[in-house]
């Protein structure tokens, strides 16, 4: 017989950061982020609210566990959204076209554009001179 598995485990990610999240049911909802709590965590309550998203638009409550890296806080706190997204769709697929709808199982491609040879930056190029 197989055990009940206590926990879904999801990978979010965003820019380089990257999210190893683990949901299980609880009353209230809670996160701890690289074992601190996320309000102490995130300096910023908008990353805070960023990162509880998922959470708040669909009035669940879980108990959140989250390995984060890389990147930086803003990047980390939409990875950890992108991560309890795919959670959630995991474990509840009924609930996976709200998430769907809002955008927070799109992975954001974006990323910073490397610089190429003979330019200043990505596209920036040397000031020119005319003579």
């Amino acid at each position: 017989m197989a055990k009940e598995r206590q926990y879904v485990e999801a990978v979010g990610r965003r820019k380089t950061a990257s999210a190893r999240v683990r949901i299980s049911s609880a009353k209230t909802s809670s996160m701890v982020v690289n074992d601190r709590a996320a309000d102490e965590y995130f300096p910023l309550e908008t990353m805070v609210k960023t990162a509880f998203a998922p959470l708040a638009l669909l009035g669940v409550s879980y108990a959140v566990s989250v390995r984060v890296r890389g990147g930086g806080l803003k990047a980390q706190a939409e990875a950890v959204r992108h991560g309890i997204s795919r959670a959630i769709s995991e474990l509840v697929p009924e609930q996976r076209k709200d998430l769907k709808i809002r955008g927070f199982l799109k992975r954001d491609p974006r990323a910073k554009e490397r610089k190429k040879f003979g330019l200043k930056a990505a596209r920036r190029s040397p000031q020119w001179s005319k003579r």
